[in-house]
């Protein structure tokens, strides 16, 4: 059974072990997520049992329009940790007597290891189709929604989505998926 077909049955029947399934496969994930933004373990344990909550409550909410099941599970970690920090304490006053600034040179191997992997990006970019390029161009350089793409190139926007979706893919496979 399919992460689709699980939340529609949490929707439509309160499934418990469809929820049990996507709790257990997704529950880690996205504590390892919030554990790579920078919170603590407890923190992220919290705030992934929060996530799988509103998956459980908020099942009905979701469409294919808001992309994959675990697109939606991921924004609603996002936004979960977003109100999460908002919350903290993030301003802190320093006293007179600080003077020190942060030195606003990048380290070396920073700097190669951007340069290297922006290099990784361009050859992966080169390699796509022409179509698949000049629309990942248009969205993610030039931030044209999707609409806007399709209005440019005079295509229909599913046409538009489809090609972002196949570049998306192609790129992810070239460049390597650091959550993967």
């Amino acid at each position: 059974m399919s992460d689709r077909e699980k939340l529609e049955r949490i929707a439509a029947n309160n499934d418990p072990q469809a929820y049990r399934a996507l709790f257990e496969k997704f529950g880690p994930i996205v504590k390892a997520f919030m554990m790579r933004q920078g919170t603590d373990a407890a923190t992220a344990e919290e705030l992934a049992q929060e996530t799988m909550l509103n998956v459980w409550r908020k099942a009905s909410l979701y469409s294919l329009d808001k992309g994959s099941v675990t697109t939606w599970i991921f924004a609603i970690a996002r936004n979960l940790r977003i109100d999460q920090l908002r919350k903290e304490k993030t301003w802190v006053e320093l006293p007179d007597t600080y003077v020190e600034q942060a030195s606003s040179e990048i380290a070396a191997d920073e700097a190669i290891s951007s340069e290297q992997e922006r290099q990784k990006i361009k050859q992966a970019l080169d390699g796509l189709p022409k179509e698949q390029r000049e629309v990942v161009v248009l969205s993610f350089i030039e931030g044209l929604p999707h609409r806007a793409i399709a209005e440019r190139l005079q295509l229909p926007v599913g046409t538009i989505k489809s090609r972002i979706r196949l570049a998306y893919l192609k790129l992810r496979t070239a460049v390597g998926d650091p959550d993967e």
